[in-house]
């Protein structure tokens, strides 16, 4: 039984025959894609505030340190990414901050705000305004909470990270897998494109792993919305006490993840913390957001490559590199797209390059 199952009401049946199956999955048993996708974007942190505090995780601060961009400082880096030609907006924040940090809290009313998610909103049409698509990963999110931000992103989504109960997520407040996947599932009803994945060394085994993937798929094949899934090591970090997954078990990770999920999901390892080279042969479609102007500040001692070495990993690989949009191409059609984002595809401008970089729509 997946933990918080019953609390969120998660009705999914995972057989054990289909664990076994993916558990005798290994590289062999893939082929390597016909061409790798990324997307060019700007990663704005709107707080480092979050209710969880989770062992692998560098990007919280505790209450009293934690930070709040006010929308000037985000409307320079949108500024910032649309100079440089990004396509995609990138906000995260941590997970449903709560009443303990009373300094943004407080900050947030004195801009007229009573949540987190109504900020977000209005980031976000800031993002549309200045010429991006913005995909938000405000992590856990009730119907409420998503529905208020759902119609200004092109995309959205959430680590499902395990279904196991792993001593990662231990303290007060501990990420639920019911959680999780009921965010995921929400997504699905509301009709958002959303991005999902599982983390990799954090305390589940194997079987895990499987689980967490055929939980995934179970949600896309009810809903059609997942359009990708990472496969993340985690890495060592000042707050870490794991050890980097090696090569050969991300290898059979990735493998295992292109076999339990429909061919329309892509499957993405990011290329700043993953031995991308060494995987591209295991079924890796996409190499997920990459910006050319701000960190990766999740994991700030990561840095970003360069667009010329993903050049070089997809010429290596024998593969074509191309650019796409934080809104898969399947998904840019009205029955999927809200009026705003919409609007902004077709709009002149910022709107000719997103259509530029989409193919046979």
């Amino acid at each position: 039984m997946i933990p918080g199952a019953d609390e969120y009401d998660i009705d999914i049946a995972i057989e054990a025959s289909e664990i076994d199956r993916l558990l005798s999955v290994t590289p062999e048993d893939v082929s390597s894609a016909d061409a790798l996708t990324y997307a060019k974007n700007v990663f704005i942190p709107l707080t480092t505030a979050c209710r969880y505090t989770c062992t692998y995780c560098t990007y919280f601060d505790p209450p009293g340190e934690a930070s709040l961009l006010s929308p000037e400082e985000v409307k320079e880096i949108l500024r910032t990414g649309a100079d440089a030609g990004c396509t995609e907006a990138l906000f995260t924040f941590g997970d449903d901050p709560d009443d303990r940090y009373t300094q943004v809290n407080e900050q947030l009313t004195d801009w007229g705000h009573d949540s987190i998610h109504s900020y977000l909103r209005e980031v976000c049409e800031l993002a549309l305004e200045e010429g991006l698509l913005p995909h938000s990963n405000p992590g856990d999110q009730t119907r409420e909470q998503m529905e208020l931000v759902a119609d200004v992103n092109a995309s959205m989504g959430v680590m499902l990270e395990t279904t196991a109960d792993v001593s990662a997520h231990a303290g007060p407040r501990q990420k639920n897998p019911g959680q999780r996947l009921a965010t995921i599932r929400t997504a699905g009803e509301l009709g958002v494109p959303f991005t999902t994945g599982i983390l990799v060394g954090i305390g589940e085994d194997w079987r895990d792993r499987a689980e967490s993937l055929l939980a995934i798929r179970a949600m896309h094949e009810r809903y059609d919305h997942v359009q990708e899934v990472i496969v993340q090591n985690v890495v060592p970090n000042e707050r870490s006490q794991f050890e980097q997954p090696s090569v050969e078990t991300m290898r059979r990770a990735v493998a295992m993840a292109r076999v339990a999920l429909p061919d329309e999901v892509s499957v993405q390892v990011p290329p700043n913390l993953s031995p991308t080279r060494d995987l591209l042969d295991c079924g890796v479609d996409d190499l997920g957001g990459v910006s050319p102007v701000t960190d990766d500040y999740i994991n700030p001692d990561y840095a970003w490559p360069a667009l010329r070495e993903l050049e070089d990993i997809a010429e290596e690989a024998g593969v074509q590199l191309r650019e796409r949009l934080p809104v898969y191409d399947r998904f840019a059609r009205d029955e999927w797209l809200s009026d705003s984002i919409g609007t902004a595809i077709d709009a002149d401008g910022a709107g000719r390059r997103f259509r530029d970089l989409l193919v046979d729509v």
